[in-house]
């Protein structure tokens, strides 16, 4: 009777520590997909403060694309709104081109593009999996989503 009730607290004990260690370990990577997120909208607002700078032309759309909030669940704005300066960018400065100036702030956003779905990637690895969405150790947190970009060619 002894042995019995040492197992089942052996193997609640290792239960409940695996569940914190998966807890703190969502936690530490939706505290990395918010960083990163904010590295994104950075880059993106810098890129729009550079393209009002090189191009007057263009600094109405550029002030609209800073102005786009980019928040978690609300891409399609700040996303349309990228794609439209994109193509602008790509009207008015060729490839070959671009003042170097552009060039940096786009290098910046490809990073910080590729960062930010990398950590929506390995954050929703571990929320999708079975036991954790069981016992709910998520939290109430919104699984990121993607964030879409299509550079500027």
């Amino acid at each position: 009777m002894a042995i019995e009730i040492t197992i089942a607290l052996v193997i609640l004990i290792l239960l409940a520590s695996w569940a914190i260690f998966t807890a703190q370990r969502l936690n530490f990577l939706h505290i990395r997909t918010d960083a990163a997120l904010a590295q994104l909208q950075a880059a993106l607002d810098r890129r729009a403060a550079v393209t009002a700078a090189v191009s007057p032309g263009l600094a109405v759309l550029a002030q609209k694309a800073e102005s786009t909030e980019l928040s978690q669940g609300h891409f399609h704005a700040r996303t349309m709104v990228e794609r439209e300066l994109s193509a602008a960018i790509v009207r008015d400065f060729p490839v070959g081109q671009r003042p170097a100036a552009l060039a940096d702030a786009e290098g910046r956003i490809q990073l910080a593009h590729r960062f930010y779905n990398e950590a929506v990637s390995d954050t929703r690895a571990l929320r999708l999996r079975p036991a954790v969405r069981f016992f709910h150790l998520g939290g109430t947190a919104k699984l990121p989503e993607y964030f879409d970009y299509t550079l500027a060619d």
